[in-house]
């Protein structure tokens, strides 16, 4: 998760010293988002160090082209969804790589940009795709689904005690006419809670668990991380190192899992016995990378 040009990328020490980008010839960047990562990772590399980056949205690859264009040929980027990796690499005619991170977090130009839909906080269309050119927004799953399948959106991908209410309300209101702005639908959750519990949530806004629920399931992300998480084995060479980054307990458990499944089957090892995380300076610098977790794993014969 990052910020616009300057500013720092969630733990971007702490993936260069993992990564260990000085002994790698191929890295694969598997959410270049703003290249902030990509671009620490390329410094510190040989001149001869080659990175793949993965994004699906078109405007994350076009500022991570341009952070990186010192780098020219050495850079080549891809319009693709991370789970898609194996696919790319044989496109860009390479192997396996020597370093993979795959940095879960919305782009923060992403969160900022009202029109793209995920802010609770900025009206604007509620949209909330990663890749805009299709699929199903956010819209159409508040109007279309009915109220038991919305609870249950919410409560398994947001964790939401409150999903019940929550869907409860929206069809409700759905019925006088559709929901189609973040704001109106941000309203519509923070009426459905309780007061007690949105006093008690401390600073996180009574709509987030229910916005994260749908854009999980607008993106699905969930089964995309797994099928990336699957084809690790194919994507890292022996001695390579695998960073991944969660931003929510639903993320970090399958990461957990799964490296956990690799390292019992023999064809790895945790490099990270417990999830890395920013510490207090960087969380004052970039609030929003607070709950990042970081899980390391590398690759043996």
């Amino acid at each position: 998760m990052e910020g616009g040009a300057g500013h720092e990328p969630v733990l971007r020490d702490v993936v260069v010293e993992l990564l260990r980008p000085g002994r790698c010839g191929l890295m694969l960047d598997c959410t270049i988002g703003l290249g902030g990562h990509a671009e620490a990772l390329l410094s510190a590399a040989p001149e001869d160090a080659r990175l793949v980056g993965i994004d699906l949205d078109e405007g994350n690859l076009r500022a991570a082209r341009d952070r990186l264009s010192r780098f020219s040929s050495r850079v080549r980027l891809f319009s693709a969804c991370f789970d898609q990796a194996d696919t790319v690499l044989a496109e860009a005619s390479e192997g396996e790589a020597d370093a993979v991170l795959a940095d879960l977090g919305v782009c923060s130009m992403q969160i900022d940009d009202p029109q793209r839909g995920f802010s609770y906080t900025a009206d604007g269309p509620l949209d909330m795709r990663m890749d805009p050119s299709g699929g199903t927004t956010a819209a159409q799953l508040v109007n279309r689904l009915d109220e038991k399948s919305l609870a249950d959106l919410i409560y398994q991908y947001g964790d939401e005690r409150y999903s019940r209410r929550i869907a409860r309300a929206i069809v409700a209101e759905r019925r006088n006419r559709p929901i189609e702005r973040t704001m109106r639908l941000a309203d519509i959750v923070a009426g459905a809670l309780p007061r007690p519990a949105a006093a008690a949530r401390r600073g996180i806004h009574p709509a987030a668990r229910t916005f994260q629920a749908l854009r999980i399931a607008v993106n699905d992300e969930m089964r995309s991380l797994e099928r990336l998480l699957d084809k690790l084995p194919v994507l890292l060479a022996v001695g390579g190192r695998a960073v991944f980054i969660s931003f929510h307990s639903l993320e970090d458990r399958r990461v957990k899992n799964a490296f956990a499944s690799l390292a019992q089957g023999g064809k790895a090892e945790l490099v990270t016995k417990k999830p890395l995380s920013p510490d207090p300076e960087e969380v004052e610098k970039n609030p929003r990378g607070r709950s990042a977790k970081l899980r390391c794993i590398e690759r043996i014969a």
